[in-house]
């Protein structure tokens, strides 16, 4: 079923954007939404997590009257629904290929990932987009189970499922609250859209290019 065209986006795939971005978004739309930031579980131990900052807080009079939402939830465990989705983009031979290729690519798709400090450098020049993963083989590789594992696969692996359940919540949000989506990550973008496709998910995305900022 198709998603209602709205005059509200939600930006994706973090919970914060350039400005330059926030104003294109705005000149186009009238409401822009923002989740929250993610902290995801993904053993009782193990997770992610992201800084608390909000857009409202750079921009406090677009929050009052009403130009931005913010505060989606997108932390705890992953739920049912997205937890499917994750592991079919996992399973998925394009969308894993396309993930790998931007991770060796795209600088700024990895920063979204790691802190600049540390970016993964052997990546580019070691292929792992063939190794099989799935949300319990991350969190196998997480609490020890079975074999000794390679850091940098864990690594890849939180990778991978960070990056797809960001597009899941995407997605859920979007079909729930009825907005557009939109985005200024072109590696994002590409992804989102493989994973709309491949599971007859029909939302209106738009791609913001960043051109000299």
């Amino acid at each position: 079923m198709n998603a209602p065209i709205t005059m509200e986006v939600l930006f994706y795939p973090f919970h914060l954007c350039h400005q330059e971005t926030l104003g294109k978004m705005l000149r186009r739309f009238a409401i822009v939404h923002f989740r929250d930031f993610m902290a995801m579980q993904l053993t009782p131990f193990d997770g992610l997590t992201a800084f608390r900052e909000r857009m409202g807080d750079r921009n406090p009079e677009l929050l009052l009257n009403g130009r931005i939402v913010e505060g989606h939830n997108v932390s705890g465990p992953l739920p049912p629904s997205v937890s499917s989705s994750v592991d079919r983009d996992l399973s998925d031979p394009l969308w894993r290929e396309m993930f790998h290729s931007a991770m060796k690519s795209d600088h700024r798709f990895r920063l979204g990932l790691f802190p600049a400090d540390a970016l993964p450098s052997e990546w580019p020049r070691r292929s792992t987009a063939s190794k099989p993963f799935s949300i319990q083989v991350v969190r196998s590789m997480l609490s020890g189970i079975g074999k000794r594992v390679d850091p940098i696969r864990i690594e890849y692996g939180l990778a991978l499922v960070k990056t797809s359940a960001a597009l899941a919540y995407t997605a859920e949000l979007a079909r729930c609250q009825a907005l557009q989506t939109a985005t200024d990550s072109a590696a994002h973008y590409a992804l989102y859209e493989r994973s709309c496709r491949r599971d007859g998910i029909v939302i209106p995305n738009h791609l913001f290019l960043r051109n000299g900022y």
